[in-house]
């Protein structure tokens, strides 16, 4: 007998494995094959069954989105930073990377989110990642 739910299991456990929220994300989003098909993670299957083990990851993908959605830019800067180090590669590759497969990263249910939204939220984070760092000539001086 278990003493978690699945969604919790895969949440406390698998997801908090992963660095950065666009991590996790983009982890969520490969556990299927292509847009429509079932998830797929053998150990939370085996462990739950195959329709508990589909509803967590499901309901996972779409908090997911929903967070990545309602967090502001400079924080998604941030864990893009985290997420694309943890990668092993640059900002710019990893947003590229994520951007590629936009459509491929969304949620069946998108609980009043929008692809329009999260395409907007990728394209932001391309340019920032892709502009040079910018210090303000007076960001050194004291008040």
């Amino acid at each position: 007998m278990t003493l978690k739910s699945a969604l919790e299991d895969f949440s406390e456990t698998t997801l908090a494995a992963i660095a950065g929220s666009l991590g996790r994300f983009a982890y969520v989003a490969r556990l299927r094959e292509s847009v429509g098909e079932p998830y797929t993670h053998w150990g939370l299957r085996r462990v739950y069954g195959e329709q508990a083990a589909q509803q967590a990851i499901a309901e996972a993908h779409r908090k997911l989105f929903l967070q990545l959605l309602r967090t502001p830019l400079r924080s998604l800067m941030t864990d893009l930073q985290i997420s694309a180090e943890y990668s092993e590669g640059s900002l710019t590759e990893y947003v590229e990377r994520l951007r590629s497969r936009c459509g491929a990263l969304l949620p069946a249910e998108l609980g009043g989110g929008s692809a329009r939204h999260f395409n907007s939220v990728l394209h932001a984070l391309a340019l920032l990642a892709s502009a040079p760092t910018q210090i303000p000539p007076d960001a050194n001086r004291r008040v």
